[in-house]
C-alpha cells in the first residue's frame, strides 16, 4: 500500500515537472513570436513607403531652396539690368573746343581738347565716332576733317553735370617757313564743328584754357582726335 502511494506521488511529481517544462516553452516563445512580429511590421512600414515619406519631406525642402535661390537669382538680375541711358546730344550737352596751350615741336605736336559736358538731370552715353571739321576763316585751304573712329570709340558714360574729353593733337606752327612765319597756317579757324554720335553739327568757338578767344591753327592734314574719358 505504502508502496504504491509512493509511485503515484512520484508520478504526480513527474507529471507537474512536465507541465512546468511546457508552460516555460510557451513562455520562450512567446517573446520569440513578438520580436518577429516586430521585425516584420517593421518590415511593412519599411514596404507601405514612411521613409519615402521623409524623402519626399526632404526632396519637399530642396525644391524650395532651389525655387528660392532661382527667384533670388532673378531678382538680382533684374536689379543689375538697370535702365537704358540716352545718348548724349545737343539736347543734353555743352561742347566746348580748347585750343593746345603750348606749341608743337618738331618731336611732339600741340594738343587741345573737346570738352563734353552734361547738362541734363541723368547720365548720358557717348558712342561711337566725334567728327571735328575745321574751316579756315578767311576760306583760303580747304577745311581739316577728322573723327575719332581709330582712337576708340568705347562707350563713355558722363553723369548728370558731368564733363568727358577727348585729345586733339595737331602742328600748330610751320617748321619749314622762315621765324616770322612760323605761326602762319593754311588753316587758321576761330571756330570748329563738332558732331556727337548720330547728332547734328554744332559750330563752337576756340578758347583758350582761361576762357580767352583762341585760334585752332592747323599746318599739316595730321589731325587727329583721342578716344573720350570721363574727367
Amino acid at each position: 500500500m505504502r508502496a504504491r502511494i509512493a509511485t503515484t506521488a512520484a508520478v504526480f511529481a513527474l507529471s507537474a515537472l512536465a507541465l512546468t517544462g511546457c508552460g516555460s516553452s510557451g513562455n520562450d516563445s512567446k517573446p520569440a513570436t513578438d520580436q518577429t512580429s516586430a521585425s516584420a511590421s517593421g518590415a511593412a512600414d519599411s514596404a507601405s513607403g514612411t521613409p519615402a515619406s521623409k524623402e519626399s519631406g526632404s526632396g519637399g525642402s530642396a525644391a524650395g531652396g532651389t525655387a528660392a535661390a532661382t527667384t533670388g537669382g532673378s531678382a538680382g538680375g533684374s536689379g543689375s539690368g538697370g535702365g537704358a541711358t540716352s545718348a548724349c546730344t545737343t539736347k543734353n550737352t555743352r561742347l566746348r573746343f580748347l585750343q593746345a596751350a603750348q606749341h608743337a615741336t618738331p618731336q611732339k605736336p600741340a594738343q587741345g581738347a573737346i570738352e563734353v559736358t552734361n547738362t541734363s538731370k541723368s547720365i548720358c552715353t557717348i558712342v561711337g565716332a566725334v567728327t571735328l571739321t575745321a574751316k579756315d576763316d578767311q576760306g583760303k585751304a580747304d577745311p581739316v576733317e577728322t573723327d575719332n573712329s581709330q582712337g576708340g570709340t568705347d562707350a563713355v558714360d558722363v553723369g548728370p553735370g558731368a564733363t568727358a574729353q577727348a585729345w586733339v593733337t595737331y602742328t600748330d606752327l610751320n617748321f619749314e617757313g622762315s621765324a616770322s612765319a612760323r605761326e602762319t597756317c593754311p588753316v587758321q579757324a576761330s571756330k570748329v564743328e563738332i558732331a556727337l554720335p548720330k547728332d547734328v553739327g554744332r559750330t563752337v568757338d576756340v578758347v583758350k584754357d582761361g576762357g580767352a578767344t583762341g585760334i585752332f591753327n592747323v599746318c599739316g592734314k595730321d589731325v587727329r582726335v583721342s578716344a573720350f574719358k570721363a574727367s
